[in-house]
């Protein structure tokens, strides 16, 4: 499957210092998967103390990353 990151997600990435093959493990093997607003899909998945969350659409063969963020861990259950 075929993953695009867009502009946004690319900034937070920077922000937050989360590198894209990091965010692409998350999409591939990710440790949960919830449904989150407007339908989009929550990938998240545990890493050195945080949660990673990856918040993208699927769409036939492609998944569209909308933002990445690091939560505390413990905030969400992995």
């Amino acid at each position: 499957m075929e993953i695009y990151i867009s502009n946004h997600a690319r900034e937070r990435m920077d922000k937050y210092k989360i590198q894209e093959n990091v965010v692409k493990t998350t999409l591939e093997k990710p440790d949960r998967i919830d449904i989150g607003q407007f339908g989009r899909m929550v990938a998240q998945k545990a890493l050195n103390g945080y949660t990673l969350r990856v918040i993208y659409e699927e769409n036939n063969s492609l998944k569209t990353v909308i933002t990445v963020y690091r939560a505390k861990s413990g905030r969400y259950e992995v």
